[in-house]
Formats: C-alpha cells, structure tokens, sequence
C-alpha cells in the first residue's frame, strides 16, 4: 500500500493544494449545477450539453458547450487534465 504510506505523511493543507496550477480537471455539467459552481452565469437552458474546467483544487476555470474548448484553456493555463466522471 505505497500510496497509503504516501499520503499518510502529507499534511491537509498539503493534500487540499496537491496538483494546484499544474492539473486541471474536466467533468460534464447539468444546467442546474451550474449556478454553484459559476455564480455569475445566466439562466442556461437544460437541453445544452456544458463542459466546465476546475482546477485541481476545485476553482472554477472555463464553463462552455464546447468540450474541445476546455482542453485549449487547460493547455494555454498550462494544465494536464484528467476527467472526472
């Protein structure tokens, strides 16, 4: 269980900024979770299909209906991604 061992000696704070400006994250988003994560979005409608872009520590970066378009912020930030599902 070497991963365990790992992270056992990191400290919360080391943890919660793990991959900070180095990874980035993209997951599909539904119209109504849309307002938590990106307070000043406007009413979206349900139909569309959304893309968003967090950084590894949660911060919103890029919402779109464009998923290549999250991949071409990621990599202009500088960003490794990985998509949660």
């Amino acid at each position: 269980m070497l991963l365990r061992e790992v992270t056992a000696r990191l400290t919360q704070s080391e943890l919660a900024h793990l991959g900070s400006g180095e990874i980035g994250y993209i997951r599909k988003m539904r119209s109504e979770e849309v307002a938590r994560c990106f307070p000043e979005a406007p009413d979206i409608d349900p139909s569309l299909d959304l893309w968003a872009l967090f950084g590894a520590d949660g911060t919103p970066i890029l919402l779109t209906d464009n998923r290549s378009s999250t991949f071409y912020k990621a990599a202009e930030d500088e960003l490794k991604t990985v998509s949660l599902h």
